[in-house]
């Protein structure tokens, strides 16, 4: 069999049946017209062939008597005399050639370039596409490279998962969190206290995202930073060391085991389990504000958050009176005013205005279907972000988006947790209000939407424990925690409900000492499980108190804690369903309000 000559290549035999095969025959250049693979073009008649990529011009009669310009089968040494084209296989059509074999001429030799051409751009275009695969392949890799990650939890978390829905859905929690670190030339830049360089960090923001299991509402709640909460024991990996559990402001729980320690210290706050973190610091913040287009923001008054003696750390916010879009370090400054605006709870008040904002641009510009989009702000996110591990890739941020780009502007509330002066230093610190966020924690446990929108949702049946033990088995503490916001205990409160409890059966009812507390409250041991419950359920029944006040604790025995909230009767006062409204009095933004504007503080004006 004849070979053919491919540049680069060497000789290559025919293969017999190599369309059959599925292989491209014409990629060994041996077809019906003859025509040099090696590099030549098609002869002209009338002009001299074009050199073939054997060397030899086409056309020419080779010494052994075979054209060398890759005549096909039955042409050789024909070289038909006046055809302008001899031994080229290219013949005028019409023409006869010495083999016998009538030829196509120039139009099959037109038709099977065609052909050749096309199949050498399907051979590129594979390539190209296995190239951008590639390509997408290390990008995306690059990505989760730029990702840094940490601990879900710093081991101080024991908040159980919420079961799923009927559907298999469970709800999502996400802590995000904003560091003060100014461990860097850029954090230093920006947030200024140069002394505060090396130091443990503190978490300055802090906000639960909860998105509900049918991905049809969300809500945020900010904890301000001056809050005095009981801080679990936490491990630093960092210092290779373990803090003992503490009772202190919650912004320093970062510096005693990182974000892990924040986690753990929201999940025995409020018993609801978190799956993730994500946390930033300041320029971080000034990144994806860029990488975002910034927000819509307002304010009342002309605002000039300049330092003072009494305040050295003025974020530096300077804006006219009315709406404004901020973005980089002015969306910083805007994210860190604190005492233009009041206070800490002003600030997270501002917070959720830029929030709210962000969510609506990005919808209003559709950037969650916009690749380019999306991979611009990847890029950014991903070197700016430091994430809980179990959320530390390209995809999982992804999806995590995916889960909030359905929710409708109107479904999203924003709002700061009830609190109290803290007894301790009612200036500058704040505490829980136990009543209301115990019920605001309670909404989120249940997965209960904050607007008492149902969704359309069946409720669902209440899950059947086992049945509660006698009445008159059950040995019940009672304490008395009258004593809290302020207020001194009432005298003799606990003996007065013991007495009411004893007359309902409960025989075993005796009086035991605890802490104050702002809340009614009936805990059983952690370890009861089921029973446990049933058992508190039916001290609660007995006396009035809500289900939800019925609590797993570390008690040893069934406790009944008489709260600030019950100072008089025996049986547990009935609450007004408004009062415990959890967007009242709380600065709760809806997402759907373009209309909010924040007050500036009078001495903070220009």
């Amino acid at each position: 069999m004849g070979g053919n000559s491919v540049r680069g290549e060497g000789t290559h035999g025919r293969v017999e049946r190599a369309g059959e095969l599925g292989w491209d025959e014409s990629l060994y250049g041996d077809d019906a017209s003859g025509s040099a693979e090696g590099g030549g073009g098609p002869a002209v008649p009338g002009q001299p062939a074009a050199p073939g990529g054997s060397g030899t011009p086409r056309g020419s009669a080779d010494p052994g008597g075979t054209g060398s310009g890759d005549a096909g089968p039955g042409d050789a040494g024909s070289g038909d005399a006046g055809s302008g084209d001899a031994g080229s296989g290219g013949a005028a059509s019409g023409e006869q050639s010495s083999g016998g074999r009538r030829r196509g001429g120039s139009r099959r030799r037109g038709k099977n370039r065609k052909h050749r051409i096309l199949k050498w751009t399907a051979v590129a275009l594979a390539f190209l596409i296995l190239g951008t695969a590639g390509a997408g392949y290390l990008y995306y890799q690059h990505l989760n490279a730029n990702i840094r990650k940490g601990d879900r939890s710093a081991g101080g978390s024991d908040a159980k998962k919420a079961a799923p829905n009927a559907q298999g859905q469970t709800p999502l929690n996400i802590l995000l969190i904003g560091s003060d670190s100014r461990n860097s030339d850029e954090n230093v830049a920006l947030g200024g206290a140069k002394q505060d360089r090396g130091g443990d960090p503190h978490a300055d923001v802090q906000m639960l995202l909860h998105v509900s299991a049918d991905r049809k509402n969300a809500s945020v709640v900010s904890i301000p930073r001056d809050t005095r909460v009981d801080v679990p024991e936490c491990k630093d990996t960092t210092k290779n060391k373990v803090n003992p559990p503490t009772n202190a402001i919650i912004n320093e729980a970062l510096g005693r085991g990182g974000a892990g320690c924040v986690l753990d210290t929201w999940e025995k706050l409020t018993g609801i389990y978190i799956d993730h973190w994500m946390m930033v610091d300041f320029a971080g913040v000034v990144a994806i504000s860029d990488a975002v287009g910034g927000a819509d923001v307002c304010v009342k008054q002309n605002v000039d958050d300049h330092p003072t003696r009494a305040q050295p750390g003025g974020s530096h916010l300077h804006l006219t009176a009315g709406n404004h879009t901020v973005k980089g370090e002015q969306a910083l400054q805007w994210l860190r005013t604190r005492h233009a605006f009041g206070s800490d709870i002003g600030r997270s008040e501002a917070q959720h205005m830029y929030m709210n904002s962000v969510i609506r641009n990005l919808k209003d510009q559709n950037a969650f279907t916009d690749t380019g989009r999306l991979m611009d702000i990847a890029e950014t996110a991903t070197k700016s972000l430091q994430v809980s591990s179990e959320l530390g890739t390209v995809k999982k941020l992804f999806d995590l988006g995916m889960e909030l780009k359905d929710i409708p502007m109107d479904r999203i509330n924003m709002l700061t947790m009830p609190r109290l002066p803290d007894p301790k230093d009612p200036d500058a610190h704040v505490i829980p209000d136990k009543a209301k966020a115990d019920a605001l924690w309670a909404l989120l446990r249940d997965d209960k939407p904050l607007d008492g929108k149902d969704d359309g949702k069946p409720a669902a049946p209440p899950a059947k424990g086992p049945a509660a033990a006698a009445p008159g088995s059950l040995a019940v503490s009672v304490v008395n925690g009258t004593g809290t916001d302020g207020r001194a205990a009432v005298r003799g409160r606990a003996t007065e409900v013991v007495d009411a409890l004893k007359a309902k059966g409960f025989t075993k009812a005796a009086t035991g000492t605890s802490d104050p507390a702002s809340t009614s409250e009936v805990d059983y041991p952690k370890g009861a499980g089921a029973q446990g419950k049933s058992d508190a359920e039916s001290v609660a029944t007995a006396l009035g108190l809500p289900a939800s006040a019925v609590k797993a604790s570390d008690v040893k025995v069934l406790t009944l804690v008489v709260g600030g909230d019950w100072r008089t009767g025996t049986s547990y006062p009935k609450q007004d369903p408004k009062a415990a409204d959890p967007l009242k009095g709380t600065e709760a933004v809806n997402g759907a309000d373009k209309g909010a504007c924040m007050e500036v503080y009078a001495p903070y004006r220009f």
